[in-house]
Protein backbone atom coordinates (compact mmCIF):
# COMPACT_ATOMS: atom_id res chain seq x y z
CA UNK A 1 0.00 0.00 0.00
CA UNK A 2 2.97 2.66 0.25
CA UNK A 3 4.22 2.32 -2.81
CA UNK A 4 0.85 3.06 -3.95
CA UNK A 5 1.76 6.47 -2.24
CA UNK A 6 4.83 7.18 -4.54
CA UNK A 7 3.15 5.92 -7.66
CA UNK A 8 0.64 8.53 -7.72
CA UNK A 9 1.20 11.16 -10.28
CA UNK A 10 0.93 14.68 -9.10
CA UNK A 11 -2.53 16.12 -9.00
CA UNK A 12 -4.59 18.35 -7.41
CA UNK A 13 -4.67 16.99 -3.93
CA UNK A 14 -0.68 17.45 -3.99
CA UNK A 15 -1.18 20.92 -5.36
CA UNK A 16 -3.69 21.66 -2.38
CA UNK A 17 -1.65 20.16 0.43
CA UNK A 18 1.91 22.07 -0.29
CA UNK A 19 -0.06 25.70 -0.74
CA UNK A 20 -2.02 24.91 2.68
CA UNK A 21 0.75 24.26 4.54
CA UNK A 22 3.16 26.76 2.86
CA UNK A 23 0.26 29.29 3.90
CA UNK A 24 0.85 28.61 7.04
CA UNK A 25 4.29 28.33 6.87
CA UNK A 26 4.20 31.79 5.46
CA UNK A 27 2.65 33.06 8.65
CA UNK A 28 5.20 32.15 10.43
CA UNK A 29 8.03 33.83 8.32
CA UNK A 30 5.71 37.13 8.77
CA UNK A 31 5.97 36.54 12.34
CA UNK A 32 10.20 36.41 12.35
CA UNK A 33 10.26 39.70 9.94
CA UNK A 34 7.66 41.57 12.04
CA UNK A 35 9.54 41.46 15.02
CA UNK A 36 12.46 42.79 13.23
CA UNK A 37 11.13 45.30 11.69
CA UNK A 38 9.29 46.71 15.28
CA UNK A 39 12.72 46.41 17.35
CA UNK A 40 13.80 49.68 16.36
CA UNK A 41 10.96 50.89 17.15
CA UNK A 42 9.97 49.52 20.74
CA UNK A 43 13.74 50.57 21.73
CA UNK A 44 13.32 54.11 22.20
CA UNK A 45 9.72 53.70 22.56
CA UNK A 46 10.03 51.84 25.56
CA UNK A 47 13.52 52.82 26.68
CA UNK A 48 15.05 49.27 25.76
CA UNK A 49 19.02 48.55 25.15
CA UNK A 50 20.35 45.86 22.48
CA UNK A 51 20.47 43.77 25.22
CA UNK A 52 16.21 43.63 25.99
CA UNK A 53 15.87 44.10 22.50
CA UNK A 54 17.57 40.66 22.02
CA UNK A 55 15.32 39.07 24.67
CA UNK A 56 12.25 39.89 22.66
CA UNK A 57 13.62 37.40 19.83
CA UNK A 58 15.12 34.91 22.76
CA UNK A 59 11.83 34.23 24.45
CA UNK A 60 10.72 33.86 20.93
CA UNK A 61 13.14 31.00 20.18
CA UNK A 62 12.92 29.81 23.46
CA UNK A 63 9.03 29.32 22.40
CA UNK A 64 10.10 27.41 19.25
CA UNK A 65 12.30 25.04 21.37
CA UNK A 66 9.63 24.07 23.68
CA UNK A 67 6.97 24.10 20.84
CA UNK A 68 9.23 21.81 18.24
CA UNK A 69 10.00 19.15 21.09
CA UNK A 70 6.84 18.89 22.48
CA UNK A 71 4.69 18.97 19.89
CA UNK A 72 7.12 16.91 17.53
CA UNK A 73 6.30 14.31 20.08
CA UNK A 74 2.86 14.76 20.13
CA UNK A 75 2.58 14.91 16.25
CA UNK A 76 3.78 10.91 16.41
CA UNK A 77 1.75 9.69 19.31
CA UNK A 78 -1.30 11.69 17.95
CA UNK A 79 -0.81 12.48 14.25
CA UNK A 80 0.00 15.52 12.35
CA UNK A 81 -3.41 16.72 10.89
CA UNK A 82 -4.09 17.75 14.97
CA UNK A 83 -0.71 19.65 15.30
CA UNK A 84 -0.46 21.38 12.35
CA UNK A 85 -3.96 22.91 12.89
CA UNK A 86 -3.42 23.68 16.77
CA UNK A 87 0.35 25.30 15.45
CA UNK A 88 -1.82 27.88 13.61
CA UNK A 89 -4.22 28.67 16.46
CA UNK A 90 -1.93 29.02 19.42
CA UNK A 91 0.36 30.99 17.19
CA UNK A 92 -2.69 33.35 15.57
CA UNK A 93 -4.16 34.01 18.47
CA UNK A 94 -0.93 34.95 20.23
CA UNK A 95 0.00 36.90 17.78
CA UNK A 96 -2.79 39.03 17.57
CA UNK A 97 -2.68 39.34 21.17
CA UNK A 98 0.64 41.14 20.85
CA UNK A 99 -0.90 43.86 19.50
CA UNK A 100 -2.53 44.69 23.09
CA UNK A 101 0.37 44.24 25.08
CA UNK A 102 0.82 47.30 27.06
CA UNK A 103 4.58 46.53 28.48
CA UNK A 104 7.45 44.81 27.68
CA UNK A 105 6.24 41.61 30.17
CA UNK A 106 3.00 40.58 28.46
CA UNK A 107 5.08 41.13 25.46
CA UNK A 108 8.01 38.80 26.12
CA UNK A 109 4.92 36.82 27.21
CA UNK A 110 2.89 36.46 23.87
CA UNK A 111 6.28 36.13 21.85
CA UNK A 112 7.17 33.09 23.94
CA UNK A 113 3.78 31.59 23.43
CA UNK A 114 3.79 32.66 19.36
CA UNK A 115 7.02 30.66 19.73
CA UNK A 116 5.27 27.39 20.75
CA UNK A 117 2.91 27.54 18.21
CA UNK A 118 5.42 28.01 15.41
CA UNK A 119 7.70 25.09 16.71
CA UNK A 120 4.66 22.92 16.42
CA UNK A 121 4.27 24.05 12.85
CA UNK A 122 8.10 23.23 11.90
CA UNK A 123 7.24 19.77 13.65
CA UNK A 124 4.05 18.71 11.93
CA UNK A 125 4.42 20.30 8.51
CA UNK A 126 8.03 19.27 7.45
CA UNK A 127 6.77 15.62 8.55
CA UNK A 128 3.42 15.56 6.82
CA UNK A 129 4.55 16.93 3.52
CA UNK A 130 7.80 13.84 3.27
CA UNK A 131 4.93 11.20 3.92
CA UNK A 132 2.03 12.56 1.62
CA UNK A 133 4.61 13.18 -1.40
CA UNK A 134 5.48 10.81 -4.30
CA UNK A 135 9.25 10.56 -3.93
CA UNK A 136 10.14 11.66 -7.44
CA UNK A 137 8.50 14.89 -6.58
CA UNK A 138 9.47 15.12 -2.35
CA UNK A 139 12.40 17.49 -2.36
CA UNK A 140 10.46 19.98 -4.99
CA UNK A 141 7.43 19.82 -2.72
CA UNK A 142 9.22 20.24 0.64
CA UNK A 143 11.17 23.24 -0.80
CA UNK A 144 7.93 24.54 -2.22
CA UNK A 145 6.56 24.87 1.09
CA UNK A 146 9.11 26.20 2.55
CA UNK A 147 9.61 29.21 -0.09
CA UNK A 148 6.21 30.24 1.17
CA UNK A 149 8.65 31.95 4.06
CA UNK A 150 9.97 34.23 1.69
CA UNK A 151 6.51 35.14 1.09
CA UNK A 152 5.55 35.66 4.81
CA UNK A 153 8.54 37.87 4.97
CA UNK A 154 7.92 40.34 1.76
CA UNK A 155 4.15 40.61 2.91
CA UNK A 156 5.08 41.33 6.33
CA UNK A 157 8.00 43.81 5.22
CA UNK A 158 5.40 45.89 2.83
CA UNK A 159 2.82 45.90 5.50
CA UNK A 160 5.33 46.79 8.05
CA UNK A 161 6.50 49.68 5.59
CA UNK A 162 2.89 50.73 4.30
CA UNK A 163 1.91 51.06 7.83
CA UNK A 164 4.77 53.17 9.17
CA UNK A 165 4.33 55.35 6.27
CA UNK A 166 0.96 56.12 6.82
CA UNK A 167 0.75 56.79 10.94
CA UNK A 168 2.70 56.79 13.69
CA UNK A 169 5.33 54.04 14.69
CA UNK A 170 4.24 53.64 18.42
CA UNK A 171 0.65 52.68 16.83
CA UNK A 172 1.55 51.30 13.85
CA UNK A 173 3.63 48.18 15.19
CA UNK A 174 0.39 47.22 16.93
CA UNK A 175 -1.90 47.55 13.73
CA UNK A 176 0.93 45.24 11.81
CA UNK A 177 0.66 42.69 14.41
CA UNK A 178 -3.33 42.06 14.50
CA UNK A 179 -3.36 41.80 10.74
CA UNK A 180 -0.57 39.12 10.97
CA UNK A 181 -2.62 37.05 13.71
CA UNK A 182 -6.32 37.56 11.63
CA UNK A 183 -4.20 36.51 8.60
CA UNK A 184 -2.69 32.81 10.33
CA UNK A 185 -6.29 32.57 12.01
CA UNK A 186 -7.89 32.87 8.39
CA UNK A 187 -5.61 30.43 7.22
CA UNK A 188 -6.99 27.57 9.40
CA UNK A 189 -9.40 27.40 6.97
CA UNK A 190 -7.62 26.56 3.96
CA UNK A 191 -6.34 23.42 6.44
CA UNK A 192 -9.28 22.39 8.55
CA UNK A 193 -9.98 19.44 5.37
CA UNK A 194 -6.47 18.69 4.75
CA UNK A 195 -6.00 14.66 5.62
CA UNK A 196 -3.99 12.77 8.18
CA UNK A 197 -0.84 10.98 7.29
CA UNK A 198 -1.60 7.83 5.62
CA UNK A 199 1.86 6.23 6.25
CA UNK A 200 1.45 7.71 10.15
CA UNK A 201 -1.78 5.97 10.34
CA UNK A 202 -0.48 2.44 9.11
CA UNK A 203 2.02 2.78 11.37
CA UNK A 204 -0.98 2.95 14.63
CA UNK A 205 -2.94 0.02 12.79
CA UNK A 206 -5.46 2.23 11.60
CA UNK A 207 -5.39 0.25 7.92
CA UNK A 208 -9.30 1.63 6.56
CA UNK A 209 -8.36 5.26 7.00
CA UNK A 210 -5.50 5.27 5.22
CA UNK A 211 -6.83 3.23 2.52
CA UNK A 212 -9.58 5.43 2.13
CA UNK A 213 -7.07 8.81 2.43
CA UNK A 214 -4.77 6.88 -0.37
CA UNK A 215 -8.09 6.21 -2.68
CA UNK A 216 -8.87 9.79 -2.56
CA UNK A 217 -5.29 10.96 -2.74
CA UNK A 218 -5.24 8.75 -6.30
CA UNK A 219 -8.40 10.24 -7.32
CA UNK A 220 -7.35 14.18 -7.10
CA UNK A 221 -9.49 14.95 -4.18
CA UNK A 222 -8.08 18.11 -2.49
CA UNK A 223 -9.81 17.16 0.48
CA UNK A 224 -10.75 13.65 1.87
CA UNK A 225 -13.42 12.99 3.86
CA UNK A 226 -12.34 10.32 4.91
CA UNK A 227 -10.28 11.57 8.33
CA UNK A 228 -13.08 11.20 10.45
CA UNK A 229 -13.82 7.53 9.10
CA UNK A 230 -12.32 4.94 12.37
CA UNK A 231 -12.29 1.01 11.72
CA UNK A 232 -13.96 -0.82 13.78
CA UNK A 233 -10.69 -2.85 14.66
CA UNK A 234 -7.05 -1.36 14.90
CA UNK A 235 -4.16 -1.86 16.54
CA UNK A 236 -2.65 1.01 18.00
CA UNK A 237 1.26 1.03 18.13
CA UNK A 238 2.08 2.43 21.62
CA UNK A 239 4.50 4.85 21.58
CA UNK A 240 6.62 6.06 24.65
CA UNK A 241 8.39 9.40 25.51
CA UNK A 242 11.78 7.87 26.98
CA UNK A 243 11.73 5.18 24.54
CA UNK A 244 11.46 6.92 21.67
CA UNK A 245 13.80 9.52 22.71
CA UNK A 246 16.46 6.35 23.40
CA UNK A 247 15.38 4.74 19.96
CA UNK A 248 16.71 8.45 17.97
CA UNK A 249 19.46 8.55 19.94
CA UNK A 250 20.78 5.10 19.61
CA UNK A 251 19.27 3.78 16.50
CA UNK A 252 19.32 6.95 14.13
CA UNK A 253 22.49 9.41 16.01
CA UNK A 254 23.75 9.88 12.50
CA UNK A 255 20.58 11.61 10.90
CA UNK A 256 19.81 13.11 14.38
CA UNK A 257 23.00 14.81 14.58
CA UNK A 258 22.73 16.01 11.07
CA UNK A 259 19.50 17.45 12.14
CA UNK A 260 20.64 19.12 14.86
CA UNK A 261 23.48 20.57 13.21
CA UNK A 262 22.29 21.95 9.98
CA UNK A 263 19.66 23.16 11.78
CA UNK A 264 21.99 25.01 14.72
CA UNK A 265 23.67 26.43 11.72
CA UNK A 266 21.21 27.98 9.73
CA UNK A 267 18.94 28.93 12.90
CA UNK A 268 21.65 30.70 14.15
CA UNK A 269 22.77 32.45 10.38
CA UNK A 270 19.41 32.78 9.44
CA UNK A 271 18.08 35.01 12.77
CA UNK A 272 21.37 36.51 13.31
CA UNK A 273 21.18 38.02 9.56
CA UNK A 274 17.77 39.06 10.77
CA UNK A 275 19.28 40.86 13.80
CA UNK A 276 22.37 42.29 12.65
CA UNK A 277 19.96 44.94 10.90
CA UNK A 278 18.59 46.56 14.12
CA UNK A 279 21.43 45.89 16.31
CA UNK A 280 24.32 46.12 14.25
CA UNK A 281 23.43 48.27 11.27
CA UNK A 282 20.64 51.18 12.51
CA UNK A 283 23.44 52.00 15.29
CA UNK A 284 26.46 52.07 13.00
CA UNK A 285 25.18 53.86 10.17
CA UNK A 286 22.89 55.50 12.17
CA UNK A 287 19.62 55.28 10.62
CA UNK A 288 16.09 55.69 11.90
CA UNK A 289 14.06 52.52 12.63
CA UNK A 290 11.49 53.40 9.85
CA UNK A 291 14.39 52.48 7.37
CA UNK A 292 14.47 48.35 7.98
CA UNK A 293 11.35 47.57 6.12
CA UNK A 294 13.27 48.72 2.98
CA UNK A 295 16.23 46.09 3.50
CA UNK A 296 13.90 43.21 4.37
CA UNK A 297 11.35 44.16 1.01
CA UNK A 298 15.23 43.54 -1.00
CA UNK A 299 16.29 40.33 1.06
CA UNK A 300 13.17 38.62 0.77
CA UNK A 301 13.10 39.19 -3.10
CA UNK A 302 16.41 37.63 -3.25
CA UNK A 303 15.44 34.76 -0.48
CA UNK A 304 12.59 33.61 -2.92
CA UNK A 305 15.21 33.47 -5.63
CA UNK A 306 17.78 31.56 -3.84
CA UNK A 307 14.77 29.03 -2.47
CA UNK A 308 12.90 28.78 -5.64
CA UNK A 309 16.01 27.99 -7.29
CA UNK A 310 17.08 25.04 -4.56
CA UNK A 311 13.42 23.53 -5.06
CA UNK A 312 14.52 23.34 -8.91
CA UNK A 313 17.42 21.58 -7.87
CA UNK A 314 17.07 19.15 -5.13
CA UNK A 315 15.23 16.31 -7.51
CA UNK A 316 17.40 17.06 -10.14
CA UNK A 317 21.01 17.15 -8.67
CA UNK A 318 20.41 15.48 -5.67
CA UNK A 319 20.37 16.63 -1.86
CA UNK A 320 24.26 16.20 -0.60
CA UNK A 321 25.57 18.75 -3.45
CA UNK A 322 23.32 20.99 -3.67
CA UNK A 323 22.96 21.67 0.72
CA UNK A 324 26.62 21.95 0.64
CA UNK A 325 26.88 24.13 -1.98
CA UNK A 326 24.60 26.32 -0.45
CA UNK A 327 25.87 25.80 3.14
CA UNK A 328 29.33 26.78 1.77
CA UNK A 329 28.71 29.66 -0.07
CA UNK A 330 26.32 31.56 2.47
CA UNK A 331 29.44 31.18 4.83
CA UNK A 332 32.32 33.06 2.22
CA UNK A 333 28.90 35.27 1.13
CA UNK A 334 29.44 36.56 5.06
CA UNK A 335 32.76 37.21 4.85
CA UNK A 336 32.12 38.82 1.79
CA UNK A 337 30.25 41.29 2.71
CA UNK A 338 33.12 41.79 5.54
CA UNK A 339 35.67 42.75 4.04
CA UNK A 340 33.41 44.94 1.95
CA UNK A 341 33.02 47.12 4.96
CA UNK A 342 30.30 48.64 3.92
CA UNK A 343 30.02 52.05 4.72
CA UNK A 344 25.68 53.23 3.89
CA UNK A 345 22.80 51.82 3.45
CA UNK A 346 22.37 51.11 0.00
CA UNK A 347 26.18 48.74 0.23
CA UNK A 348 24.64 47.33 3.25
CA UNK A 349 21.23 46.39 1.34
CA UNK A 350 23.34 45.00 -1.60
CA UNK A 351 25.21 42.39 0.99
CA UNK A 352 22.21 41.70 2.46
CA UNK A 353 20.03 40.64 -0.53
CA UNK A 354 23.40 38.35 -1.32
CA UNK A 355 23.46 36.67 2.14
CA UNK A 356 19.66 36.60 2.44
CA UNK A 357 19.30 34.73 -1.50
CA UNK A 358 22.10 32.05 -0.20
CA UNK A 359 21.01 31.73 3.60
CA UNK A 360 17.44 30.99 2.55
CA UNK A 361 18.79 28.35 -0.12
CA UNK A 362 20.68 26.95 2.39
CA UNK A 363 17.97 26.14 4.96
CA UNK A 364 15.01 25.44 2.38
CA UNK A 365 17.36 22.74 1.12
CA UNK A 366 18.23 21.57 4.75
CA UNK A 367 14.85 20.49 5.87
CA UNK A 368 13.56 18.13 3.00
CA UNK A 369 17.33 16.51 3.68
CA UNK A 370 17.55 15.57 6.93
CA UNK A 371 13.44 15.12 7.47
CA UNK A 372 12.78 12.12 4.76
CA UNK A 373 15.45 10.23 6.32
CA UNK A 374 14.04 9.64 10.23
CA UNK A 375 11.66 6.88 10.14
CA UNK A 376 7.77 7.50 10.23
CA UNK A 377 7.05 6.62 13.75
CA UNK A 378 9.52 9.22 14.91
CA UNK A 379 10.12 11.77 12.38
CA UNK A 380 8.36 14.48 13.75
CA UNK A 381 10.02 13.84 17.25
CA UNK A 382 13.54 13.88 14.95
CA UNK A 383 12.37 16.97 13.40
CA UNK A 384 11.21 18.57 17.04
CA UNK A 385 14.56 17.90 17.90
CA UNK A 386 16.68 19.06 15.56
CA UNK A 387 14.67 22.28 15.39
CA UNK A 388 14.65 23.01 19.01
CA UNK A 389 18.47 22.10 19.24
CA UNK A 390 18.79 24.50 16.25
CA UNK A 391 16.94 27.24 18.16
CA UNK A 392 19.90 27.05 20.82
CA UNK A 393 21.88 28.85 17.73
CA UNK A 394 19.09 31.34 16.89
CA UNK A 395 18.51 32.25 20.87
CA UNK A 396 22.53 33.00 21.64
CA UNK A 397 22.77 34.73 17.76
CA UNK A 398 21.11 37.91 18.40
CA UNK A 399 23.06 38.39 21.82
CA UNK A 400 26.27 37.89 19.99
CA UNK A 401 25.75 39.76 17.17
CA UNK A 402 24.56 42.73 19.34
CA UNK A 403 28.10 42.08 20.88
CA UNK A 404 30.12 41.74 18.02
CA UNK A 405 28.22 44.94 16.57
CA UNK A 406 29.96 47.17 18.97
CA UNK A 407 33.27 46.56 17.18
CA UNK A 408 31.86 46.87 13.74
CA UNK A 409 29.56 45.40 10.91
CA UNK A 410 32.20 43.24 9.79
CA UNK A 411 32.74 41.47 13.09
CA UNK A 412 28.99 41.11 13.27
CA UNK A 413 29.42 39.18 9.78
CA UNK A 414 32.01 37.44 10.99
CA UNK A 415 30.10 35.88 13.50
CA UNK A 416 27.19 35.23 11.05
CA UNK A 417 30.13 33.19 8.95
CA UNK A 418 30.96 31.10 11.86
CA UNK A 419 27.56 29.38 11.93
CA UNK A 420 27.31 28.68 8.19
CA UNK A 421 30.83 26.74 7.92
CA UNK A 422 29.64 24.94 11.05
CA UNK A 423 26.75 23.58 8.95
CA UNK A 424 28.99 23.10 5.91
CA UNK A 425 31.59 20.79 7.81
CA UNK A 426 28.25 18.65 8.93
CA UNK A 427 27.00 18.40 5.23
CA UNK A 428 30.78 17.97 4.02
CA UNK A 429 30.96 14.66 6.26
CA UNK A 430 27.44 13.44 5.02
CA UNK A 431 28.32 14.34 1.17
CA UNK A 432 30.92 11.25 1.94
CA UNK A 433 29.61 9.25 4.33
CA UNK A 434 25.30 9.72 4.16
CA UNK A 435 22.67 8.80 1.91
CA UNK A 436 21.13 10.72 -0.88
CA UNK A 437 17.81 10.31 -0.33
CA UNK A 438 16.71 11.98 -3.89
CA UNK A 439 14.15 9.61 -5.74
CA UNK A 440 13.94 6.65 -3.10
CA UNK A 441 10.63 6.20 -0.92
CA UNK A 442 10.48 6.87 2.63
CA UNK A 443 10.22 2.87 3.44
CA UNK A 444 13.68 2.37 1.48
CA UNK A 445 15.51 5.31 3.38
CA UNK A 446 14.47 3.95 6.48
CA UNK A 447 16.45 0.97 6.02
CA UNK A 448 19.92 2.29 5.48
CA UNK A 449 21.92 2.43 8.90
CA UNK A 450 21.91 5.81 10.23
Amino acid sequence: MLDELDRIPWNKFHRRISIALGLGWGMDAFEVTLVGSILGVLGPLWHLDGFALSAILGVWFAGIMLGALGFGLLADRFGRRAVFLASLMIYGIATFATAFAPGIVILLLLRFIAGVGVGAEYSAVNAAIAELIPSAKRGFAASFVMNFWSVGTLFAALLSWLLFSLMPADFAWRIVFACGGLVALSTLWLRRELPESPRWLLAQGRVPEAEAIIAAMKRGQASSPSHGIRSGKFVRVKSHLIADLRTLVTRHKAVLALGCVLDFAEAGGYYGLFAFLPLAVLPNLHLAATALPPFYIAGSLGALLGGTIVSLLLDRLGRKPVVSFCYGATALACLGFAALAPAGAAEVIMGFVVVNMLATASWVGAYPTFSELFPTNLRASGIGISVAVGRIGALISPFLIAYAGRSGLAAALGVLAGFWVIGFLAMLVWLFAGVEARGMSLERLSKFPA
